[in-house]
């Protein structure tokens, strides 16, 4: 489930030249706040399911007690069912962040208009997907 050198492109249908960073709406952390601030303050810190797995955590605001006794048991419960890689993620439909897999399948973000992100994209020897469309076409 934790794909290697690989690189999400934004979705095709993306309207945006420059990334933005998602903001909360009515107090609330949306998945694509919560995705952000992870792989923003630790790049290349969480591979797929680590940050399915704490974004879920931090969505539902599931008590670190709770984490600490039951995180097996979580962590199979959320598990149990199918989860999106990051080509479904808002930052990569909607916000303008590119995601890069390194080797060991840590993750870390790229705004569309830096310089990191056209090397990814250039790069042949990484593999490159579109993240989905946000709109059917």
């Amino acid at each position: 489930m934790n794909p290697v050198n690989q690189f999400i492109q934004i979705a095709p249908d993306c309207p945006l030249q420059a990334a933005i960073v998602p903001d909360e709406k009515s107090g609330k952390q949306s998945i694509a706040v919560i995705e952000y601030q992870l792989l923003s303050g630790i790049p290349y810190g969480y591979t797929l399911q680590e940050l399915k797995f704490r974004v879920h955590a931090l969505h539902k605001q599931i008590p670190l007690a709770e984490l600490k006794v039951n995180r097996q048991r979580l962590w199979d419960a959320f598990f149990a069912k199918p989860c999106a890689c990051m080509r479904a993620s808002p930052l990569t439909k909607k916000y303008g962040w590119g995601v890069h897999y390194d080797m060991q399948g840590k993750i870390a973000i790229y705004a569309v208009e830096s310089q990191a992100y056209r090397h990814f994209v250039e790069d042949v020897s990484i593999k490159k997907y579109f993240a989905m469309r946000d709109k059917r076409a």
